[in-house]
């Protein structure tokens, strides 16, 4: 089969949230020859852009949006299989919690699927996580980008006092941070001085991408 169908394949099957064909297509491609990180650049990733885009859009649903990162998910592993450890793309590590006496982690359980779909090392600390354990945290895994997720208004205070510690332990310049959360706004994060919001988990790839110069 050509590669340009492959790589077409690679894309749909993802668009498609489609597991085993995921798994078929980048096995296929392996075999023909085709480099596993053109498979990845040029198939897949494109794929799982596009399925943030219309989630972000509305023509996508959660349940569409998570089987599309578990394809995404299949299909990084298979690649990374087939390629030298020093030639996988780290794109950087992330601490990332529902901030302390807020429970509702849907959205960021999509952003972490995601995140992971692209080649992020993510650490997913949970719902209802104090401030001083996401930092503890992002301190011994020696993190690029903090990320907090709060859904109420009265929990998205605990997102303004984590930038305040990580001031007071001369440690803001150490971490990149990025807030999101169905009350959270850029305004928001430009008041309390996160570096980025995200408004959805497609937007968030995007934005740590951008934090991390990728």
């Amino acid at each position: 089969m050509a590669k340009e169908q492959l790589l077409e394949d690679a894309r749909k099957a993802i668009i498609d949230s489609d597991n085993s064909k995921a798994e078929e297509v980048a096995k296929a491609a392996l075999d023909g020859g085709i480099d596993p990180l053109v498979l990845l650049n040029q198939g897949f990733v494109p794929g799982i852009n596009e399925v943030g885009d219309l989630f972000g859009r509305g023509v996508l649903f959660l349940p569409e949006l998570m089987l599309a990162a578990e394809a995404m998910k299949t299909a990084v592993a298979i690649c990374n299989e087939a390629l030298p450890q020093e030639k996988i793309e780290k794109k950087g590590k992330i601490v990332i919690a529902t901030v302390e006496g807020d429970v509702h982690d849907i959205g960021k359980a999509i952003v972490v699927s995601l995140l992971r779909a692209h080649s992020f090392e993510v650490y997913d600390l949970g719902r209802d996580v104090p401030i001083q354990e996401i930092i503890e945290k992002a301190k011994e895994v020696d993190a690029d980008i903090i990320g907090t997720s709060a859904l109420l208004t009265t929990t998205m205070e605990a997102q303004k006092k984590l930038e305040k510690a990580l001031r007071e332990a001369n440690l803001r310049d150490r971490f990149k941070t990025i807030v999101g959360g169905a009350p959270a706004t850029q305004r928001w994060a430009d008041r309390i001085g996160a570096d980025a919001y995200a408004e959805d988990g497609g937007d968030a790839v995007k934005k740590m991408k951008q934090l991390l110069g990728h």
